[in-house]
C-alpha cells in the first residue's frame, strides 16, 4: 500500500531528514506499516527511528541534531497527550532558533468502521479534544492538520519552510487514523521549489550609519547570542574586531559559541549584566533576545544603539524594547559581511589608526588580567574540596581539544564558560531558553551528528529534570558515548539567587535551602540513577575531593573514548544546605 503515512516519509527523506525520533501509541497503526515497508524497501534512505521512551528527550534530542546541523530532523508523538509530553522542549526549540518537525496523530473521527482506522480502543473518546494543536501552537513557527494524503507532502514542505526561514524554530503537523491510513496515487515534488526564504541584507543606508557610528565610537560594543549559529560569523565577528581596533564582544549565551576566547575583545558569557554595557558608547545587538536587564544593567543615555536581528521585534514577546535608534531585520553573517566590507575600506580608518593602536593594546592588556584572574580561581580548595572553577579547569585539559561543550548549568553558566574558553564554531551550546532539561536528549542529539568528543554539563536539579531514565536508556540502546558532568550543589540554588534579587535583606535571605524548599537532601544518587537507566551499561561515578577527582575523572573520559557513555556526579564544595548564591 502507499498511504498517506508513507508519502509523510517518502517527504521527510526527500527533504534531506535523516532521524525520526518516536514514541508511538494508538494513533499511529499506519504510520508503524508505513514505517516497516520503508525500513524494507528503502534502506539507503528511511529515516533512522529513535525510540525514546520520553517526549521531552525526544524533542530535545532533535532540537540538539538541529542546532549543530542547522538541518531540521523529526519528533513524532502519541495525540494530544503525547503533544503535552514535549513540554518545555517546545520552549527550548522556539526560543533556541532550532528548526525540528513535529508530528503527532489525532484520534479518529469515526467510530462505527466506516473507514480504515476507525475507533477501536476505549482511550480514543478519551484522547479526542477540541483543539489539539492549541497545546503547542504560541510555540511553533508554523501548526497546520494533515487533512487528506493527496496533498500531504506539500503540508510537510510547507512546514518545513517555515522551520528553516529565520527565525528559523518548531513545526507541528498533525493527522488523524482516517487520513493518515488513506491509499493515495505516488507522486514526487520538485524540491527547487521548496525552499526556506533567503536570508535578508542590511539596506545601504544601514551599513553605512552603523559602520560610520563603529568606526567613530571611542568605547564600542558588540552584544550577541545566537550569531553563532552560522559557524561562518564567528569569523566575521573576529574580522570586525580586529579593524574596529578596541571593540569588546559580549555574549549572552543565547545558545553558540558567537566569539572566541583567545580574542582581547572576548568577555566571556554575561546575561546581560556586564561593566562594558554601561560604558560603551555605541553599542550593536546583533541576533540577541536579552541585550540587558535594565533593573541590573543598562547602557548610558547618551550612547547609540543599533539592532540588527532576524526578529528584531521579538514577535513572541508581549513586553520587550530597547533605544535603538535603528533596527534592521536581518541576516547576521550577510550584516556581519557588509559592514566588515564597508568599514575595512573606509577612509576614516586612517585617522583613527594611533587611537585605535592604543585601545589595541589596553584590550589586549585587560584580556591578559581576565585570563590571569580566571586562572586564579581555578583552584583546589584548602580543605582538599574543589568548586566549578577547578573541575572546568580539569575537565578541559583532559578532554579533547576539539570537544563539543553542551552546557545547562544554569547558576554556574558563567564559570563554565569562563573557564572552558571555548574558540572554535560549534563548540558551545546553550539551552537559550528557560526549559530545564534540554541537555539530556540535546547532547545524545548533537552525537549522533559527530565523531567528535561530547560533554554535557549540567546542574543537578537539571540533570533531574532531563529526564535521565530516558535519556541513559537511549545512550545504551543505541550506543551514544556522552560524558555528562553533574554539578553537584545539593540543590536549586536559581531561586535562592531570584529571591535575593528581589528581597536581598527579607526573611528568606537568612535561612537554609531546606527552609525554603530547594535542598535535594538527601541526595539523590545521580550516576546511579543513570547507570540503572542504561541496565548497567555505562560508566557512572562520583567525586566529592581533589583526590577522588583527579582519580575519576580521567576514568570518565576514557569510557566515553571507548564507546561508553559516563556520568560524574561531580560534589561541589560550600553545598551543605546553607549556600548562598552570590549575585
Amino acid at each position: 500500500m502507499y498511504t498517506t503515512s508513507f508519502a509523510f516519509f517518502e517527504a521527510l527523506w526527500e527533504a534531506g531528514i535523516t532521524h525520526c525520533f518516536v514514541n508511538l501509541g494508538s494513533d499511529h497503526p499506519s504510520i508503524l506499516e508505513a514505517m516497516v515497508k520503508g525500513q524494507r524497501e528503502h534502506t539507503d534512505v528511511f529515516p533512522q527511528i529513535i525510540t525514546c521512551p520520553n517526549e521531552m528527550v525526544a524533542m530535545s534530542m532533535a532540537d540538539g541534531y538541529a542546532r549543530l546541523t542547522n538541518k531540521p530532523q523529526c519528533v513524532i508523538v502519541h495525540v494530544d497527550v503525547g503533544t503535552q509530553g514535549l513540554g518545555a522542549a517546545m520552549h527550548n526549540a522556539m526560543t533556541g532558533r532550532a528548526p525540528v518537525l513535529v508530528f503527532a496523530g489525532l484520534s479518529p473521527y469515526t467510530q462505527d468502521g466506516e473507514l480504515r482506522g476507525s475507533r477501536t480502543e476505549f482511550i480514543h473518546w478519551m484522547q479526542d479534544v477540541p483543539d489539539q494543536k492549541q497545546i503547542v501552537a504560541q510555540y511553533c513557527r508554523y501548526t497546520a492538520e494533515i487533512k487528506t494524503g493527496v496533498n500531504v507532502k506539500q503540508m510537510v514542505n510547507r512546514a518545513l519552510s517555515f522551520a528553516m526561514s529565520e527565525p528559523k524554530g518548531p513545526v507541528y503537523l498533525y493527522g488523524a487514523r482516517e487520513v493518515m491510513e488513506q491509499e493515495i496515487q505516488p507522486y514526487h515534488l520538485d524540491k527547487a521549489h521548496w525552499k526556506p526564504i533567503e536570508p535578508a541584507a542590511l539596506p545601504p543606508a544601514g551599513v553605512t550609519l552603523i559602520g560610520d557610528a563603529l568606526i567613530a565610537a571611542q568605547r564600542p560594543l558588540l552584544i550577541t547570542g545566537y550569531s553563532g549559529r552560522n559557524p561562518q560569523v564567528p569569523g566575521e565577528l573576529v574580522k570586525l574586531a580586529n579593524t574596529i581596533k578596541g571593540l569588546r564582544v559580549l555574549d549572552t549565551g543565547g545558545s553558540d559559541m558567537c566569539f572566541p576566547a583567545d580574542h582581547p575583545g572576548w568577555l566571556s558569557v554575561r546575561y546581560g549584566n556586564e561593566d562594558a554595557i554601561r560604558t560603551a558608547d555605541v553599542i550593536l545587538v546583533l541576533d540577541c533576545d536579552v541585550p540587558w536587564i535594565p533593573t541590573q544593567c543598562k547602557p548610558a543615555t547618551s550612547a547609540r544603539i543599533y539592532h540588527i536581528d532576524t526578529d528584531p521585534l521579538k514577535t513572541n514577546m508581549p513586553v520587550f524594547y530597547i533605544n535603538a535608534l535603528a533596527r534592521y531585520r536581518a541576516d547576521a553573517h550577510l550584516a556581519t559581511q557588509q559592514l566588515n566590507s564597508y568599514i575595512s575600506s573606509s577612509a576614516a580608518l586612517v585617522p583613527r589608526a594611533a587611537a585605535y593602536a592604543s585601545r589595541w593594546d589596553a584590550l589586549v592588556a585587560d584580556h591578559a588580567q581576565r585570563l590571569q584572574a580566571i586562572a586564579l580561581q581555578a583552584q583546589p580548595l584548602p580543605n582538599g574540596h574543589f568548586q566549578t572553577p577547578y573541575l572546568m579547569r580539569r575537565l578541559r585539559a583532559l578532554c579533547p581539544a576539539d570537544t563539543i561543550w553542551v552546557v545547562e548549568a544554569v547558576t554556574q553558566t558563567f564559570a563554565v564558560a569562563d573557564h572552558i574558553q571555548a574558540c572554535a564554531p560549534g563548540s558551545w551550546f546553550n539551552c537559550g531558553g528557560g526549559g530545564l532539561g534540554w541537555s539530556g536528549g540535546a547532547a545524545l542529539g548533537i552525537k549522533l551528528v559527530t565523531a567528535k568528543f561530547v560533554v554535557q554539563i549540567v546542574g543537578d536539579g537539571t540533570f533531574l529534570f532531563s529526564v535521565p531514565g530516558s535519556v541513559y536508556w537511549i545512550a545504551r540502546r543505541y550506543g551514544i558515548p556522552i560524558l555528562t558532568v553533574v554539578l553537584n550543589n545539593k540543590g536549586w540554588n536559581a531561586p535562592r539567587k531570584s529571591l535575593l534579587l528581589v528581597h536581598p535583606e527579607g526573611e528568606g535571605s537568612r535561612v537554609s535551602n531546606e527552609e525554603i524548599n530547594i535542598s535535594f537532601r538527601p541526595t539523590p544518587d545521580y550516576a546511579g540513577i543513570a547507570k540503572a537507566a542504561a541496565g548497567g551499561g555505562i560508566w557512572a561515578g562520583r567525586a566529592s575531593t581533589v583526590e577522588e577527582l583527579e582519580r575519576v575523572l580521567p576514568e570518565a573520559v576514557d569510557s566515553v573514548h571507548r564507546g561508553r557513555a559516563a556520568v560524574l556526579d561531580a560534589q561541589l564544595d560550600g553545598s551543605d544546605g546553607k549556600f548562598v548564591a552570590k549575585i
